[in-house]
């Protein structure tokens, strides 16, 4: 039988998503042992298949390095582009740790006692066909796709055109894996064109849920004309508060990890608040380090002042606004926490604030106050992903607050249904008087 993946070039989205809800139905009834042995077959699949990714990978890399010359493609998005062999050792891990995570389906939530031989159940179940569609990072297909299995459902892949061969090789070895076990192949497939992410958003009665990984305005696009439930965030504005009570040395390095370590990910550090009692001591030694770095620097002109105006561009109201997904660092002086918190509820996107200080009554501020997915103290934003926060990998970060919030793992793929069980009670009998309902939990 062909590796060929399964797209829309042989069949319609409608038919993959149909396709795909059959395959589901199949996955969710197998064991966690069975769903298991999917994960550890594709880990060893891409493991032995390092060269045919690499190799696929070079081609598009080649192929994308005159987008990026062009001004079609960003340098971050190229960035994202690149699999080297660390990173296909990243994707055997990620898919050998997420077989070794509990199994998030058939969880019992919830037992409740309605009455003498009237028990409702609360139980976890996966959604069904998930669609997710992101831009350049291939990476995305092993680690979404494992989490997708493991959770029972199907999942339908839209990547970015640049990464087309690295994509198809990888779903191909998903197939590989599933054929070999006896299983649907339909359970993974790879959309093609823009015109398959078309057709994929009107599909409400085949499709249960999309994760659109990207921009601010491509997620807003896929928001704004999907019929299927659509969870993603827009784009990732995060802040580092650096408070008068901050211990410089920490704020200095919780800084520059912020920004340096992976611009281009959506939780690195965008805009850089510092209290004005701190930020003639701090920011001189902070940006020497950043521009080392090679990080581009725009300040207020509170901070241009102390800083001589050396190398740093006025900072506009469009930076304060703006994710840059590269080495770029907005700074701002204000007077106080409030300031700070004001700030962030202006500008913020909902995706992950930090406060650096050794105040613990400013933190438990900053902490209850802020209205983010993730609202960390005296640590790094780049610490916000679904590996580090020990759920195997992640689908997507949602800036939603509804389902899924922040990283969002197997259990942001899973919902749950309520099963009554009974031996022949009619409502009439309690709606008669005749019999009383009560709501005793036997969960604790």
């Amino acid at each position: 039988m062909s590796s060929t993946p399964v797209s829309a070039t042989n069949s319609s989205v409608r038919e993959q998503a149909r396709a795909g809800r059959t395959a589901s139905r199949k996955l969710a009834l197998l064991s966690n042992e069975a769903r298991n042995s999917i994960l550890l077959a594709a880990a060893k699949r891409t493991e032995l298949s390092a060269a045919r990714i690499l190799a696929a990978n070079a081609e598009d890399c080649r192929a994308a390095v005159e987008l990026v010359r062009s001004g079609k493609l960003s340098q971050a998005a190229f960035a994202r582009l690149r699999v080297a062999e660390k990173t296909i050792r990243e994707m055997v891990l990620r898919l050998e740790e997420v077989a070794r995570l509990a199994d998030p389906i058939g969880k019992q939530l919830a037992t409740t006692e309605l009455d003498d031989g009237l028990v409702l159940y609360k139980e976890s179940c996966p959604l069904g066909v998930v669609a997710v569609v992101f831009e350049s990072r291939p990476d995305a297909v092993p680690q979404v796709s494992a989490l997708a299995i493991k959770s029972g459902n199907a999942i339908l892949l839209k990547g970015g055109s640049e990464a087309a061969r690295t994509n198809e090789v990888l779903v191909a070895l998903w197939h590989e894996s599933l054929r070999e076990l006896g299983l649907p192949e339909a359970a993974v497939a790879l959309l093609q064109s823009r015109s398959d992410v078309m057709e994929l958003l009107q599909l409400k009665r085949e499709v249960d849920l999309i994760v659109p990984r990207g921009g601010r305005e491509f997620v807003e696009y896929i928001s704004a004309n999907s019929k299927v439930p659509v969870l993603g965030h827009g784009e990732g504005i995060c802040h580092v508060y650096v408070d008068r009570a901050a211990n410089l040395e920490k704020a200095e390095a919780i800084t520059i990890d912020a920004k340096t370590q992976y611009p281009a990910a959506c939780n690195s550090v965008e805009t850089l608040l510092v209290h004005a009692d701190v930020a003639a001591k701090f920011l001189p030694g902070v940006a020497a380090k950043l521009k080392k770095a090679g990080v581009e620097l725009r300040g207020d002109a509170r901070t241009r002042e102390i800083l001589k105006e050396r190398d740093v561009a006025l900072a506009t109201e469009a930076d304060w606004a703006t994710e840059y997904s590269d080495l770029i660092l907005a700074i701002r002086v204000v007077d106080s926490l409030d300031a700070a918190l004001e700030h962030i509820v202006e500008f913020g996107s909902l995706h992950t604030e930090a406060i650096v200080t050794e105040d613990a009554n400013a933190a438990q501020r900053f902490l209850n106050e802020v209205d983010a997915a993730g609202v960390y103290h005296n640590v790094s934003t780049r610490f916000a992903d679904g590996y580090r926060y020990g759920l195997g990998s992640e689908v997507g970060i949602s800036n939603s607050k509804l389902h899924a919030r922040g990283p969002m793992g197997m259990e942001g793929l899973t919902t749950y249904k309520y099963k009554l069980v009974g031996n022949g009670q009619i409502v009439s009998t309690y709606a008669r008087g005749e019999r009383a309902l009560r709501a005793r939990r036997l969960d604790g």
